[in-house]
């Protein structure tokens, strides 16, 4: 039925009138979102990261000099703050303490790129065949939750007093984490991505390269961060008992500051072994959690 001509023009009209309201609309939720995404200068999201940490760190100087004001145990047992930074200046003048500090973060750095590539070709594979899966999945898990200390005795009569015994125990404490990392990673990944890289012809190590470790890579960024922390701990664990001799490190110093009771030094290194973690974590992991979920528009740590 043909529309009357004095009745086009007033519909015409009207439906302007509603996509001129529409594009307002639209355009006041673009503006919304955009104030949201809008990035910080780098100064602000610095200052924005750092100074609940710092708030954090105070507030923990002032309930531990407040316990030691409470007489909860004698200050020699229990040194306050001043006592424990002046022993670690001390430490750090004489060159006990970096030197102490540079042979353990050799041998942390060695251990866990080795174990990532060990637990990322482990991981791969299990990740991937069922009959692996099935075989040595719950082994791999079995593994990570022994504790490291429980792995030394052994790595002594292996390796003697020597730095390939801490050497095997972060190996092994750091593997399986790094590879449950990735096999969980791959857990998650949509059952579409792969049907279309089978259909574009990513198969077997075209699957693995192309479509498996870029799909995987958010769960196995966790992974690699909770086998930093199996590595730090592993390290500790094994420097704490194995002793070589004429080569201190931070775990020597530990145990050797335990032997001649000197509380302030054992909280001294335990302060740095303490903030090697956290800078570890602020500088390198937070950093790579941050950049892979922006890379995949994930939420990620807060900025």
């Amino acid at each position: 039925m043909p529309v009357p001509a004095e009745v086009a023009p007033a519909r015409t009209n009207g439906s302007a009138a509603r996509d001129d309201v529409l594009d307002r609309e639209l355009a006041g939720l673009d503006a919304l979102e955009l104030a949201t995404v809008r990035r910080r200068s780098r100064w602000a999201r610095l200052w924005a990261a750092t100074w609940p940490k710092l708030a954090a760190v105070a507030l923990g100087l002032a309930i531990w000099q407040v316990v030691v004001w409470s007489g909860w145990k004698r200050e020699s047992l229990l040194p306050g703050p001043q006592a424990v930074f002046s022993e670690l200046w001390a430490s750090i003048q004489d060159g006990t303490l970096p030197e102490a500090t540079a042979r353990t973060m050799d041998l942390a750095v060695r251990g866990y790129l080795l174990s990532v590539l060990l637990g990322t070709i482990v991981g791969a594979l299990v990740a991937r065949n069922r009959i692996l899966r099935s075989a040595v999945g719950s082994l791999i898990t079995g593994i990570q939750t022994m504790p490291s200390v429980a792995w030394v005795p052994w790595a002594i009569l292996l390796f003697g007093l020597s730095d390939g015994a801490i050497f095997f125990v972060i190996v092994l404490g750091t593997v399986p984490a790094v590879a449950n990392g990735l096999i969980t990673g791959t857990d998650q990944i949509p059952p579409v991505l792969l049907r279309a890289g089978r259909v574009l012809g990513a198969r077997g190590w075209r699957s693995l390269r192309y479509v498996v470790l870029p799909a995987s890579l958010p769960g196995f960024v966790g992974g690699l961060k909770q086998g930093w922390a199996f590595a730090w701990r592993s390290l500790m664990a094994g420097e704490i008992i194995v002793t070589v001799a004429g080569e201190p490190k931070l775990g020597f110093l530990l145990q050797n500051n335990r032997t001649l009771r000197d509380s302030a030094g054992v909280m001294a290194v335990m302060l740095v072994i303490l903030g090697i973690g956290i800078l570890v974590d602020a500088l390198v992991f937070a950093n790579l959690e941050r950049l892979v979920a922006r890379r995949w528009g994930l939420t990620g740590p807060a900025n």
